[in-house]
C-alpha cells in the first residue's frame, strides 16, 4: 500500500529530503559552519558567500521532483520494513555540527 497520509507527505518525506540534502551538500555545510565559527558575531556579513552556496545547493535538491520521488521511495521502504518487523530502523547520518 503506497498511499500516503498528510503527515507523511508534508513532514516525514521532507525530513528525509533535508537530511539527505545536507549529506549531499556536506562540503558547503562544512564551509559555512567553519566560516561561522571563525567570524562569530559578524557571520551575517562575512559568510554571505558560503550561505548563498549552501542555500543554492539545498534548494536545488528540495525543488527536484526526482529527488522527492527517491526520498518517497526510501520512506515507503522504511515504512514497509517497520510494518513487517515492528522495529524502527534509524538512518545513519553524516556527522556534522549542523
Amino acid at each position: 500500500n503506497s498511499k500516503l497520509r498528510h503527515v507523511e507527505k508534508d513532514v516525514l518525506i521532507p525530513q528525509i529530503m533535508r537530511d539527505r540534502a545536507k549529506e549531499l551538500c556536506s562540503d558547503k555545510v562544512q564551509a559555512f559552519t567553519k566560516c561561522c565559527q571563525e567570524t562569530g558575531v559578524l557571520m551575517v556579513v562575512k559568510c554571505r558567500q558560503e550561505n548563498t552556496a549552501l542555500k543554492d545547493c539545498l534548494v536545488g535538491y528540495y525543488s527536484d521532483p526526482s529527488f522527492y520521488e527517491e526520498c518517497k521511495a526510501e520512506y515507503l521502504k522504511q515504512r514497509e520494513e517497520y510494518r513487517a518487523t515492528g522495529i524502527k530502523k534509524k538512518r545513519q547520518k553524516l556527522t556534522s555540527n549542523v
